[in-house]
């Protein structure tokens, strides 16, 4: 059975949705408004359904538009990812690879993975964004990045467990928390300041961790927030990994508390197209892999993320 409407059509659908109107979708996409009009018009005759009323002055979807617009965006992006794939296969090696790297992954081995990839291709280009959260989604959501180490893995996508983490409550040893010379509560936590890493998404809606105390300080990366603990103005829980040189020097030490003085989570490997990922794409994923795996930080493959970040984010 051939379909009765074409993607031009459905196009047309999600640009008057999305824009608001005819007239702004007719901007958007560059064509006449009457084009979009008789579109619009066309799916409805031929399927029998009314996709908008008319409320007032402005134009709403209808139960079954509602419906039609959902399903016709995934259409568009199946197409979307159709051609992309098969640019990709056609080009055969990428010339350049975007990735999104949360900032609880370590960076000396990050930095190790990508030396030993230039060893092997060192022409081809990678584009890091450091990116936290709702960040690691949007980029993944827009195929900005061809796969991502994150903490969660977006709603629509799979993703294989990549490594294990143990992060720890720390601050400096001069910091008052310290001084008390016992076991520590939450009461304790909430009267101190907490230092988050924020998140990197347009919307910033996305928050985890422990969120109970009033005084925060919010940063845009984790070096600033490990330096502000450095320095005494707050606490957080970090990546054991990350502030490993820190501990040993003594420029921080764990928070004695009672309970929660570490958490464990996982870090996921997401690709933005698992059925499509370029030849190189897929070649750095593998030196990761290896590398995690050699190291001994890797996760199980059972393993769930109990916590998604060491550091709370907001």
């Amino acid at each position: 059975m051939q379909p009765k409407i074409s993607l031009s059509q459905w196009r047309a659908l999600v640009a008057v949705v999305e824009a608001g109107g005819y007239a702004a979708a007719a901007e958007r996409l560059h064509r006449a408004q009457s084009t979009l009009t008789y579109a619009v018009q066309t799916i409805e005759r031929l399927l029998g359904l009314k996709v908008f009323t008319i409320q007032g002055r402005k134009a709403q979807l209808t139960p079954g538009g509602q419906v039609l617009y959902r399903r016709a965006r995934v259409l568009l992006d199946e197409a979307r990812a159709l051609e992309h794939g098969a640019s990709s296969l056609a080009a055969g090696w990428e010339a350049e690879i975007g990735i999104a790297v949360e900032p609880i992954f370590p960076t000396w081995l990050l930095l190790e993975c990508f030396g030993s990839f230039f060893n092997e291709h060192p022409d081809i280009r990678i584009e890091l964004h450091e990116s936290v959260l709702g960040g690691t989604d949007e980029l993944l959501q827009a195929r900005r990045v061809d796969f991502a180490i994150a903490s969660q893995v977006p709603a629509g996508f799979m993703a294989d467990p990549l490594m294990q983490l143990r992060a720890i409550a720390a601050a400096a040893p001069s910091h008052p928390l310290h001084r008390l010379g016992r076991e520590l509560t939450a009461d304790d936590l909430r009267r101190h300041r907490h230092l988050v890493v924020r998140d990197t998404g347009s919307s910033r809606s996305r928050q985890v961790g422990w969120l109970g105390a009033e005084q925060r300080l919010t940063v845009s990366d984790m070096a600033t927030a490990i330096a502000a603990a450095g320095m005494g103005l707050g606490y957080a829980w970090y990546s054991e990994e990350l502030i490993r040189q820190e501990l040993e020097r003594g420029a921080l030490k764990p928070l004695p508390l009672r309970e929660g003085a570490e958490h464990f989570g996982v870090l996921y490997l997401v690709f933005a197209d698992r059925d499509y990922p370029g030849l190189a794409a897929a070649r750095l994923a593998a030196i990761i892999r290896d590398r995690v795996r050699r190291c001994g930080a890797a996760a199980p493959a059972s393993s769930s993320n109990d916590v998604a970040a060491p550091a709370a984010r907001s």
